[in-house]
């Protein structure tokens, strides 16, 4: 069988599921079994650490430090509720790799600091794997029907240890209706205030999604706040901000909760026996949640219809996490979805064989497109964010900031794209002598 990782497509389905009481006890079970898993390594690692770092013999050490490597390879035999019947033996496979691609991560991403202990919340999950039968390994008989994690029909799943469980959404349908022998690799079972989620990693040997036609059309996009995005084409995308719609609404039903919280502690009352707390809690957590699919149905819609209609896409190459260091503007970029809209384009892109490109935002904004001349150098003070129009000093002609931008973004795009196709065009000694 052709491991997951070699199969050139791959796709993520997102459905709804509606486990029974008892489901949720398992799905609570597990998750925190995983949690457990990954911060015991963690516990494990560091100890090891500190121990390794003595560099003179000592017994004791060396005893120590082989008892905790043999715990690190078999946790389930040092702690007992790891081997019990309604944990999915899978679920502590994947906790442990995920610790490993943890530490990949810093090795590669310095930023990303080390692997942190995983606390305990109303948001929680786990992830378990599709295991295939011996003889169903070939890969006519891998078919969404047939692994450990398996479609029974449109509105069932089965998954290890939960059974049969339904599901809702449109999204696995559309695949199952264009592909109906991809392979399940993980599912990830999530579930918060507002209800229980599966997510499914997919892979098949031919595309998910038919390639759109070509329009020979091409765009560069600026993000800013002001409005959502300017194109090169002049079209201007409103601002939809649904969280500060919203926020109005949710500050209320977030102090309606903290003093319903106060008054059950100073009553002694347990926060999971306090029905008015929790029903306060889920009302803002439903809100967050309505926020939430706003802000994703306004991004699906408008990346699909800029890949549909576009054979390249040029963006800018925005760094979300050192935005947010503004205070001044995290609110405002956070509820605007940048990051979220760039990783939706990117991966259309590729789904649909359209051309995404991201380049440097140095001098996007500054330069002017008509003769290239650039503000703040030549002794011209440089465009502020309340500067939405101005005139260019050298060649008098006048901008829409946003709109400028967007010809400079795209004209940077295609000089990087003829660029990569520059540098890949093989050399021919036959032609060139």
């Amino acid at each position: 069988m052709i491991p997951m990782s070699e199969l050139p497509y791959h796709l993520g389905i997102k459905m709804r599921i509606y486990p029974s009481n008892e489901q949720k006890r398992l799905i609570a079970i597990n998750s925190g079994i995983s949690r457990s898993v990954y911060n015991k390594l963690i516990a494990i690692n560091s100890e090891l650490n500190q121990l390794k770092k003595v560099n003179v013999y000592v017994k004791q050490v060396a005893d120590r430090i082989e008892a905790l490597e043999e715990r690190k390879s078999k946790l389930s035999k040092y702690y007992f509720y790891m081997d019990s019947e309604d944990v999915d033996s899978l679920n502590i496979a994947q906790a442990k790799r995920y610790y490993g691609a943890a530490w990949n991560m810093y090795h590669k991403v310095h930023s990303s600091g080390h692997p942190k202990y995983h606390k305990k919340g109303i948001n929680d999950g786990y992830q378990t794997s599709c295991i295939y039968k011996s003889e169903d390994k070939k890969i006519e008989n891998c078919t969404p029907f047939s692994g450990s994690v398996r479609f029974l029909d449109m509105k069932h799943v089965k998954l290890p240890k939960l059974g049969r469980i339904r599901i809702s959404g449109s999204s696995y349908r559309k695949v199952l209706a264009h592909n109906p022998n991809f392979r399940i690799g993980t599912a990830t079972i999530k579930y918060d205030a507002s209800g229980y989620y599966l997510s499914l990693q997919i892979g098949d040997a031919v595309p998910f999604k038919a390639q759109k036609a070509k329009t020979g059309k091409k765009t560069g996009i600026d993000l800013n706040l002001d409005n959502f995005l300017t194109d090169s084409d002049g079209a201007v995308v409103d601002n939809p901000r649904y969280y500060r719609k919203s926020l109005k609404r949710l500050k209320k039903l977030q102090r309606r909760a903290s003093r319903r919280q106060i008054r059950a502690k100073k009553e002694g009352r347990k926060l999971w026996q306090s029905k008015n707390y929790q029903k306060a809690r889920k009302q803002a957590s439903r809100l967050q949640r309505r926020v939430r699919n706003q802000r994703e149905d306004f991004l699906q819609k408008l990346s699909t219809a800029y890949i549909n209609n576009h054979d390249i896409v040029v963006l800018e190459d925005l760094r979300g996490k050192n935005l947010m260091k503004n205070h001044a503007l995290a609110m405002s970029i956070s509820d605007v979805g940048w990051t979220s809209f760039q990783r939706m384009l990117e991966y259309k892109a590729g789904l649909y064989g359209k051309t995404y490109i991201e380049i440097d935002k140095r001098n996007t904004t500054q330069r002017c497109h008509d003769c290239g001349s650039i503000m703040g150098h030549n002794g011209h003070e440089k465009l502020t964010l309340k500067d939405r129009e101005w005139d260019c000093p050298m060649c008098g002609v006048h901008h829409i900031r946003d709109y400028n931008a967007a010809l400079n973004i795209l004209e940077k795009g295609i000089a990087k794209l003829s660029d990569q196709e520059y540098k890949i065009i093989p050399y021919d000694s036959e032609a060139a002598s």
